[in-house]
């Protein structure tokens, strides 16, 4: 049994030794320069040197309500860190719901002053609500002690809202998958794909994911440093979730350094896949105008000059106008993905 383990994993042992390899040589000097690039390949996208000022004035009527908001969640923050605890970014909406009039409000001007003061938003003591869920061969404490085990095959656990607080990770996993969808990491959870693929690590954001699900990637990342695969849909709208957690996001730049995982793999559902596999033509969806439009902004992106394999399934998309979701292969036979695609995507090797 442990020989067939160690070959089945053989390939994503020698992919973890690469990684390793490549960050060997990294020195303090890639992580703190002077002069801020949009892209950086061993960092992901980054917030430019260029600068942008937005005046708001406490004596102007078209600005006096953002003045109020911003003078109020300053005020919010500064009895955090003065008292050294922490509240969520919800907690502050309803700190004064009249005042900030919706959530958006105050998750913007957060972002603002985090990124004014190039701090994290951990270090002004607000916090995002996780969507996150996380499960396999992970057992670590809670800042407040609480001993966290996710090795449950029945259920998972929701990701941490204080991930900076984590520590005593324990783990033997192989890998770490980030799943897109949350119907697609129930059907793997419901399979038992942790314990048929043992030892590893699923995570899901949920779609677009939220910041605790990206620093628990990355936390994961910086702490085990195995190999890490992204499954998500054959379509423009997943690509982008993956290159979220793989470089990050123009929104979130300025934490990129937090936030973003280089080493990221594109697992699946690849374009060529569906032609491969002979994904029934009923499985498949025609490209929208608004996906064609999404795959031509992202073609555009500067970190595909380093991803030449990712461009061309991104261009196989683009010349075959269609597109499908992970689901479309229980078409083919109902166990397909846990049983056959995952399994020999991992034996052999079938990753960009």
């Amino acid at each position: 049994m442990e020989s067939g383990s160690t070959q089945f994993f053989f390939l994503i042992d020698k992919l973890r030794i690469q990684l390793l390899n490549s960050i060997e040589g990294a020195t303090e000097k890639d992580y703190f320069q002077e002069e801020i690039s949009p892209f950086d390949s061993g960092v992901g996208l980054q917030m430019s040197s260029g600068h942008s000022v937005t005046t708001v004035k406490s004596n102007c009527l078209a600005s006096v309500t953002k003045f109020a908001q911003i003078l109020k969640i300053l005020s919010v923050i500064y009895r955090l860190v003065q008292s050294n605890s922490y509240a969520t970014k919800r907690d502050v909406y309803y700190n004064n719901t009249q005042l900030f009039g919706s959530q958006r409000s105050v998750d913007t001007i957060v972002d603002d002053i985090s990124c004014m003061l190039k701090v994290s938003r951990r270090a002004l003591h607000v916090m995002a609500t996780s969507k996150g869920l996380i499960a396999g061969d992970l057992c670590y404490l809670e800042e407040d002690g609480t001993r966290i085990d996710c090795r449950s095959s029945s259920a998972a656990v929701s990701v941490s809202s204080n991930v900076s607080g984590i520590r005593n990770i324990v783990s033997s996993a192989k890998f770490v998958m980030i799943v897109e969808k949350d119907a697609t990491f129930q059907t793997l959870l419901n399979d038992d794909f942790c314990r048929k693929l043992s030892p590893c690590i699923m995570i899901t954001g949920k779609g677009v994911p939220d910041v605790n699900s990206r620093l628990m990637v990355k936390k994961l990342w910086d702490t085990l440093q195995i190999p890490i695969f992204a499954l998500v849909d054959a379509d423009p709208h997943g690509f982008e979730i993956m290159c979220i957690y793989k470089y990050g996001s123009v929104a979130m730049s300025f934490e990129a350094h937090s936030l973003t995982v280089p080493s990221v793999m594109w697992l699946g559902l690849l374009p060529s896949d569906l032609q491969r596999l002979m994904v029934p033509k009923r499985s498949l969806l025609p490209l929208t105008r608004r996906d064609e439009n999404k795959l031509n902004s992202l073609l555009k992106r500067p970190y595909f000059a380093s991803q030449p394999q990712w461009q061309k399934e991104m261009e196989l998309m683009q010349q075959s106008k269609v597109k499908a979701e992970i689901q479309s292969l229980a078409d083919i036979a109902p166990d397909f993905l846990t049983s056959i695609y995952l399994p020999n995507k991992l034996r052999y090797g079938g990753w960009l």
